[in-house]
């Protein structure tokens, strides 16, 4: 008989979407929330067990603590922006069941394994990397000195098992949909360019791209790319459509680190998809043809999330994109043709910016057009190789990674661009891409025929403007 084990993304911050499967660990400008598919794995796996995504229920520290005292075995995805608060909650947790065994998993633990342990006694054992079969052999009963890839402590010195290969049969796993029907409810989850309700789940593992600042393939599931089966994945959405079909589904995000990696895998997946007449979005680089992104509209493919970061080649060049500008261009333009949205994502203050590369990317995204876009500042996490690249500068700067509510703080301070004026700049950014003709066309005509996208683009728009100002307060009192 398993333990009784609740898997849990924590209430790090109100509100926060930093945790388990954030791909962009903080609490969003406006309130979203993404799915925790990796903690979906083990709850499938583990038979006695509940998967409790605490942000989007909104369950707060002290409702999340006393649930745990009904369990034997807590498995709990940090992040780095919310390892400080988790930590306070394990222990919270620990008081009220002394007997209590608390895992934490995820990024931060895997890069700094010895810090994490040493952080409270709460912490029982941290994991390293994908984390599936550790906590399930664990919850099942087995000793951690036989479990491979697992952390802990003797006395005050840390044992370290070697991990085990990564999983390369991926149809051997369960299916996270089902656990999503039993645990979650999905009209909690909202991200504003996906449509709603809205759920998400992985079709791979690992990226083979080289991006010197993501996080997940440096840190966790690795550059190794490694597939599920076409059919595995159309029977779980045929699954899905159905299970969900009460709560009214509009729509599949794939959410792999890269979705469309491999243009014939998706030709293949675009033929399992196009009977099963559904709408779905996905991650995707600025790779494909033409002919291939007509494949893939044809199939019901709405939008795609794409991180072009910027718009200077050099820059691109820097972070090992491996893509160019004016290849990202042309992809946007032959989604346009199709009828394929793009959500694009840039992001201030990587390697080798300045004002004017700044300048520049804003125009090239006004050139793009794509449907809308999210600017972030550039943050360097613990393990990737931007981290490596501000530390040897000598330029990450000694604050913490986020404010009081989970929002990032920029990282670094370049001699010629200060921290405060990336936020600045972010703004700026926002201000001249939508204060323009198409994007208000584009917004207005969407309020004007859905009641319910009236509703949506005015609490977003509040609760930019707020986020907005509360960075103003932090520049202006000297934090950032």
């Amino acid at each position: 008989m398993s333990m009784k084990t609740l898997l849990l993304n924590p209430p790090s911050f109100e509100k926060f979407d930093g945790g388990a499967s954030s791909r962009w660990p903080a609490t969003r400008e406006i309130e979203s929330y993404w799915y925790p598919v990796w903690l979906g794995y083990p709850a499938a796996l583990i038979k006695n067990s509940r998967l409790l995504d605490a942000p989007p229920h909104h369950v707060s520290p002290e409702e999340t603590a006393k649930i745990a005292k009904d369990y034997e075995f807590v498995i709990l995805f940090t992040s780095h922006v919310g390892f400080n608060n988790d930590v306070k909650l394990a222990e919270m947790m620990k008081s009220l069941n002394p007997s209590l065994k608390i895992a934490f998993v995820g990024p931060p633990v895997t890069t700094h394994p010895e810090v994490a342990l040493h952080a409270s006694e709460a912490i029982d054992f941290v994991t390293h990397k994908e984390f599936d079969y550790a906590v399930t052999r664990f919850a099942n009963g087995e000793s951690l000195e036989t479990i491979p890839g697992v952390h802990f402590l003797k006395g005050n010195q840390m044992v370290s098992n070697p991990p085990d290969a990564p999983i390369e049969d991926l149809d051997s796993m369960p299916w996270v949909t089902p656990i999503y029907k039993r645990d979650l409810n999905i009209k909690n989850y909202n991200v504003p360019f996906l449509l709603h309700p809205f759920i998400a789940f992985y079709s791979t593992r690992g990226c083979p791209a080289l991006c010197t600042f993501c996080l997940w393939p440096q840190t966790f599931d690795g550059h190794k790319w490694r597939q599920r089966s076409v059919q595995d994945v159309a029977n779980e959405v045929e699954w899905a459509l159905d299970a969900f079909k009460p709560e009214g589904l509009k729509e599949i995000f794939f959410d792999d680190d890269t979705f469309t990696y491999n243009p014939k895998r998706m030709v293949e997946m675009a033929k399992a998809f196009k009977p099963l007449k559904f709408q779905w979005s996905s991650t995707s680089r600025s790779h494909l043809d033409y002919e291939t992104l007509k494949v893939l509209a044809d199939s019901g493919c709405r939008l795609f999330i794409v991180g072009f970061e910027s718009g200077n080649d050099q820059i691109l060049k820097n972070i090992k994109k491996g893509i160019s500008a004016a290849r990202s261009l042309e992809f946007v333009k032959n989604c346009k043709k199709v009828g394929i949205k793009v959500h694009a994502d840039f992001i201030i203050g990587l390697p080798g910016e300045t004002r004017e590369t700044i300048k520049e990317t804003i125009a090239y995204a006004k050139e793009m057009d794509p449907e809308t876009l999210q600017v972030s500042v550039a943050h360097a996490y613990p393990g990737t190789d931007m981290y490596e690249w501000f530390r040897d500068k000598g330029i990450i700067m000694n604050t913490k990674m986020s404010d009081e509510l989970g929002q990032q703080l920029p990282m670094a301070n370049f001699p010629h661009l200060s921290g405060a004026e990336m936020l600045e700049w972010v703004h700026k950014f926002y201000d001249e891409y939508y204060f323009r003709p198409k994007p208000i066309f584009r917004i207005l005509k969407g309020a004007m025929s859905n009641h319910n996208d009236r509703q949506r683009l005015y609490k977003e728009a509040r609760e930019f403007l707020q986020t907005r100002a509360r960075r103003r307060k932090l520049v202006e009192a000297g934090q950032v």
